[in-house]
């Protein structure tokens, strides 16, 4: 027996519980969201990202700099304020620069933005949503306690209203409407003077044509002599930066490396990146001419692990999007920061246990010794010794254990002295030393061979530093092609400061019977 359609009064009464809904829940969920804001990491600096309705990203660097501002291209007119808080360095001078290169780099940090406005967007409809129904609910029980006698009173006490009863009525509408406006109208930047605004180009003449830095426009009157001089040292960087790293990102789009076969894939190594997010589209373009699918990351993407520093994983995360990414964290990732945020990017961090990605046997786990910012280890050097002792020891039980191990992924290759004799993994990828070291052929003591590379610094670092406008040493990445999930081949690709490539020939990797 098929059910009854609905009447014509029950439709209407839907539709006018559903637009009390809609006009209850709008109004809550646009000021929700206009007065929301999260605290995230952003470049150097921990920051307060607030929506705002204006179409703009405008940034506040503090007292001493110019306020900044260019098109957000959101929808709706969503614009963001972004203030620039504390941030971890010795001087001005020394912030400013690092900013400015991680401003030519930016995407990282744009998608940390944008993750950030869209929580808070999602939050503030959920809200709204939530109160929409819970009125929308009151209002259907109340017509139902009122019950048909009731209502149809009203109705005819409605069609000859007395004086009172108008006023009351009007008083009520007068006061939903009044409510509705107060909630809505957002409050953030009231009482603030009006801003001037001119562009970036007409305060400092001296600027390059840049289709980024065309569009940026700062408060007019705001750059005073101190500030022209720190904001025109900031441009200099970032265009050297941009002009750097995008002429070496296009020539490694035209780099010849070794294709894969049909039955063959590979994998780009990288490693020791210490925060030179400058060189991630060069890697990526690297990994698009070796039809990379999959990253392997050996660690110290940072310099000191330090919060702020999360930008390097944001970056590289956001460069490689839509590849698996296996992951290790080395001395100078101390701390929790960075394996968290690579967790959080949707990293696989290796922690001594057998993982398969794409088809590939990993065991890693990341370096238990901590670094600062020079050379050199924290903590007692015999203790130090013993933890990377132990550390060799597991992974070699581990993969010895399982058999089936085909990549030792560590930090540092004395992590795995003892696995890479072992004979029980094919390979054994390492960094730490910002210098290629191989590929080496190790006999097991069980007969089979491991093979060993030392990838050198894919941030070209010194010590435990790479950000800056160009590289400032030799820098490195390495292909790795597999077959039936073993090592087959490896290519590493050597980037020089001067602007060259040099691209190694394939080495063949025999992986011994199982």
């Amino acid at each position: 027996m098929r059910g009854r359609l609905p009447t014509v009064k029950q439709v209407l009464q839907t539709l006018a519980l559903l637009a009390v809904a809609v006009l209850v829940g709008a109004p809550v969920a646009y000021s929700t969201f206009v007065h929301s804001e999260r605290h995230v990491v952003i470049g150097a600096h921990n920051a307060t990202v607030a929506p705002v309705i204006d179409g703009y990203a405008t940034i506040d660097f503090g007292p001493l700099l110019p306020q900044m501002r260019l098109p957000a291209d959101a929808v709706a007119g969503i614009g963001v304020d972004i203030s620039l808080g504390n941030a971890e360095v010795e001087s001005l001078d020394q912030l400013v620069a690092r900013d400015a290169v991680i401003a030519s780099q930016p995407e990282g940090e744009i998608a940390a933005v944008r993750d950030a406005v869209r929580d808070m967007l999602e939050a503030a409809l959920l809200r709204g949503i939530g109160v929409g129904v819970l009125v929308a609910i009151g209002v259907a029980l109340t017509w139902v306690a009122i019950g048909p006698a009731r209502r149809a009173q009203f109705r005819r006490a409605s069609r000859r209203p007395s004086r009172p009863q108008v006023l009351v009525a009007s008083f009520v509408g007068v006061l939903v409407v009044a409510s509705t406006v107060l909630v809505a109208l957002p409050e953030r930047g009231q009482g603030r003077p009006a801003t001037s605004w001119v562009p970036l180009v007409q305060a400092f003449p001296d600027v390059p044509e840049d289709p980024v830095l065309d569009q940026v426009e700062i408060v007019n009157g705001s750059a005073t002599k101190g500030s022209k001089a720190l904001v025109q040292g900031a441009l200099e960087t970032y265009h050297d930066s941009v002009l750097f790293y995008g002429a070496l990102a296009l020539r490694a789009a035209t780099t010849d490396v070794r294709q894969p076969t049909s039955e063959e894939k590979t994998a780009l190594v990288v490693t020791d990146r210490h925060d030179n997010i400058g060189m991630d589209p060069v890697a990526r373009a690297i990994a698009v001419r070796a039809h990379a699918e999959l990253v392997i990351d050996l660690g110290d993407d940072t310099s000191n692990g330090g919060t702020w520093e999360t930008f390097s994983i944001n970056s590289l995360a956001r460069e490689f999007r839509g590849l698996p990414i296996v992951a290790v964290a080395g001395n100078h990732d101390q701390g929790t920061s960075v394996v968290d945020t690579m967790k959080d990017r949707g990293f696989r961090v290796l922690a001594g246990r057998p993982v398969d990605v794409a088809g590939i046997r990993f065991l890693g786990s990341s370096d238990p010794r901590s670094s600062g910012l020079v050379a050199g280890y924290d903590g007692d050097e015999g203790d130090n010794i013993a933890a990377i002792a132990k550390q060799d020891q597991r992974l070699t039980q581990t993969a010895c254990r399982d058999r089936r191990v085909s990549v030792l992924v560590v930090h540092s290759a004395a992590s795995a002295q003892k696995a890479s004799a072992s004979g029980c993994v094919d390979l054994v990828l390492s960094g730490h030393l910002h210098r290629q070291v191989g590929p080496t052929v190790i006999k097991g003591a069980n007969g089979r061979s491991t093979t060993t590379l030392t990838t050198g610094s894919t941030g070209g670092a010194v010590y435990a530093f790479a950000l800056g406008s160009k590289l400032r040493r030799t820098a490195q990445v390495t292909v790795v092609t597999f077959r039936d999930g073993r090592p087959v081949g490896l290519q590493p690709v050597t980037f020089q400061p001067g602007g060259t490539i040099d691209v190694a020939d394939y080495t063949v990797v025999k992986p011994s019977k199982r």
